[in-house]
C-alpha cells in the first residue's frame, strides 16, 4: 500500500482534440484536507472523475492508495458529485439505509446524528427537499463512510451561509488521519479555513501546490487573495 493517498503521473485526459488534463503529476498525502482550485473549465471535475474511475486516462496513470482505478480503489473512495443523484421517490432515511446496504464501511449512527444536527427530516421524500437540503443529505452520506479518499465536488455550492460552517466542521471532524479529503470549490473564502493544502490548476495543468501555512507565512496572503492574483479574478 502507498503512503500517498492519490498519485498522478503524467496524467492526461483528452476529449477529442481538447485536453481537459495535460501531463499532470502530483502526490497527495494522507491526513490532509486539500483544496482543488481553479477557474471554470480548468479540469477539476475531470481529475475527480478519473480518481473515482468514472473516466479513464488518455495518457499517464492515476492511483488511489497504490491501486489503479478499479474494484480495490473504488472501495476506498467516497465521492460527492456536483449534481444531486439520489432518487426523488426515496425518503431521507431510505437513502441512509441504501448506503448502509451498499457500503460495508458506512456508519449508520453517524449519518443519523449528522442529519439530526442539520435538522434534516428523516422521513421526508427527496423530491420535497430544497436544493440545499438535498446537498446536505448527500454530504452526510458521503462523510458517513470510513473511506481513505473523500472527493467533494462543490460540497457547499447550494447551501445557505448559515449551514456552511456546520458542514465544513462536519468535514473536519469526520475523516481519519489515514484519509485525504479533496475539495473542489469556487467558495474559497468560505472553505480555506479548514484547508491544510491547496492545488491550483488551469487549462488542465498544475499551476501551484503548497501548504496553506506556507502561503500565509511566506507571502502573508490568504488562498482567496492568492487565487485572485494568480488568475486575475
Amino acid at each position: 500500500m502507498s503512503e500517498q493517498t492519490l498519485e498522478c503521473k503524467g496524467l492526461s485526459k483528452y476529449f477529442g482534440a481538447n485536453p481537459a488534463l495535460h501531463n499532470l503529476s502530483i502526490s497527495l498525502p494522507a491526513g490532509k484536507i486539500i483544496g482543488l482550485l481553479g477557474p471554470n473549465g480548468s479540469g477539476k471535475t475531470t481529475l475527480i472523475k478519473l480518481a473515482c474511475g468514472l473516466l479513464t486516462p488518455t495518457e499517464g496513470e492515476i492511483r488511489v492508495c497504490g491501486f489503479k482505478p478499479g474494484i480495490e480503489s473504488k472501495a476506498l473512495v467516497s465521492y460527492l458529485p456536483e449534481r444531486t443523484y439520489l432518487p426523488d421517490w426515496m425518503t431521507v432515511i431510505e437513502c441512509v439505509k441504501f448506503f448502509q446496504d451498499f457500503y460495508s464501511d458506512f456508519d449508520y449512527e453517524r449519518a443519523v446524528s449528522m442529519l439530526q444536527s442539520l435538522q434534516v427530516p428523516a422521513n421526508a421524500r427527496m423530491k420535497t427537499l430544497s436544493k440545499g437540503t438535498k446537498e446536505k443529505v448527500q454530504l452526510v452520506l458521503v462523510m458517513s463512510r470510513r473511506a481513505r479518499l473523500y472527493l467533494l465536488d462543490e460540497p457547499i455550492g447550494g447551501v445557505d451561509p448559515a449551514a456552511r460552517d456546520y458542514i465544513l466542521g462536519t468535514i473536519l471532524k469526520n475523516y481519519s488521519e489515514e484519509a485525504t479529503v479533496l475539495i473542489s470549490t469556487h467558495l474559497i473564502a468560505d472553505v480555506e479555513k479548514i484547508l491544510d493544502e491547496f492545488i491550483f490548476i488551469q487549462n488542465g495543468q498544475l499551476v501551484s501546490y503548497a501548504s496553506t501555512d506556507s502561503l500565509r507565512e511566506d507571502l502573508g496572503k490568504s488562498i482567496d487573495q492568492y487565487f485572485r492574483e494568480v488568475f486575475r479574478c
